[in-house]
């Protein structure tokens, strides 16, 4: 299997992207080091090859550029979700929060029917590397505060700032 990556650029900022032929499996944290990637890769998929290609990453490249500047807010790619059955079952809950809504690991626990799991719903969230596209940084503590994120919470708060700037303005 090839793995495909790029370093997405924006801003000030960049951050590894990759893909494998079924589809974007891994967005990092911003100003992430490659170095995570490659680790990522070697334990959750042992063979596959990295391959540089930013035109294959290029589809990932535009979409996310245009959530974060502000004028996507939902994504139309393809996904290819590394994880065991409970975190698959999470993150796809994830992917159901509305652009620009919080909510919080209990009500997460709710939405896939098992109330009392919400301390295994935090965990299978901190296992997500498919960051902005799977929206963990919708996620928030039962009080409002914001919790850990994989891309800490300078990234979370950068990410819920375009939502929020971007939702309260018409489209």
């Amino acid at each position: 299997m090839d793995l495909y990556f790029t370093t997405l650029r924006w801003n000030e900022t960049s951050f590894p992207i990759a893909a494998t032929t079924d589809g974007l499996c891994y967005v990092g944290a911003l100003n992430e080091p490659r170095d995570l990637l490659s680790d990522w890769a070697r334990k959750q998929l042992p063979r596959a090859k990295l391959i540089e290609h930013p035109q294959i990453m290029q589809p990932y490249q535009e979409q996310l550029i245009e959530y974060l500047d502000g004028t996507r807010t939902r994504f139309s790619l393809p996904l290819h979700l590394i994880g065991t059955p409970f975190q698959l079952e999470v993150w796809q809950a994830l992917c159901h929060i509305p652009y620009g809504v919080t909510v919080t690991y209990s009500d997460i626990a709710q939405r896939i029917y098992r109330p009392g799991a919400t301390r295994a719903v935090g965990t299978a969230i901190s296992k997500n590397r498919v960051l902005i596209v799977v929206p963990c940084h919708r996620i928030i503590g039962k009080k409002g505060d914001l919790t850990g994120y994989w891309g800490g919470l300078n990234m979370k708060r950068q990410l819920l700032a375009i939502e929020q700037t971007s939702s309260s303005q018409p489209h």
